[in-house]
């Protein structure tokens, strides 16, 4: 799915070679500020690199529209973005950017449920900790039903409990779905226990690691 040719981002990270694979559940893992957010902004289309080239289904990503390519692929940062207004409002946000239709409110507190945010449609989201959000910006994302997710540390705002409620909902959705999900995680056991592949970024190089 994803293709690195000798990528580097400045002095920040280089990836020799590799391949994410379509249908797989892969986490990036390694020390703080090593380059794993640089990584997945570049498969984003939010930055470029600045040596090499990374294809995306065969095509090279500097020759994509980058608005088309990123509803294709979604990231979710570590520290989402939340507006300001209700919970529904916020669930919708990215429906309602892409012109899309907006599912009936059962099937909204649904995806609630899903990334188990015990809220009502109608709350107001400047009300939310910041676990919460992170919950409420993973179901946002949901709903969009894109092919490919990106993750930057989904659950570094969540307790142990909630951590491996999110991260085992987000595993089995992406594979019962045939989805691809890179996830960044500084939690070495959620790697082992639900990756497909894991990649370590240590000194700036990206590198395939043995599970």
């Amino acid at each position: 799915m994803f293709e690195f040719k000798d990528v580097k981002y400045k002095n920040i990270v280089h990836i020799p070679g590799g391949t994410i694979e379509k249908g797989k559940v892969t986490t990036l893992v390694g020390e703080s500020g090593g380059g794993k957010t640089t990584i997945l902004k570049m498969l984003n289309k939010l930055i470029s690199p600045t040596q090499g080239e990374i294809l995306y289904e065969g095509r090279e990503l500097s020759k994509t529209d980058s608005i088309a390519h990123r509803r294709q692929v979604t990231m979710l940062s570590q520290n989402p973005v939340v507006f300001e207004g209700s919970i529904k409002d916020n669930l919708v946000a990215g429906l309602n950017f892409q012109s899309r239709p907006i599912p009936e409110d059962s099937a909204l507190k649904r995806v609630l449920e899903q990334v188990s945010l015990k809220k009502e449609l109608e709350e107001a989201s400047d009300r939310l900790s910041g676990g919460e959000r992170q919950r409420l910006a993973l179901g946002r994302i949901l709903l969009l039903d894109s092919p490919v997710y990106l993750l930057d540390e989904p659950s570094s705002a969540l307790d142990d409990h909630t951590e491996g409620l999110i991260i085992d909902m987000i595993t089995d959705y992406v594979r019962r779905n045939n989805k691809t999900l890179v996830m960044v995680t500084h939690s070495r056991s959620v790697a082992q226990k639900y990756s497909d592949v894991v990649f370590k970024v240590s000194n700036g190089v990206c590198a395939l690691e043995g599970l």
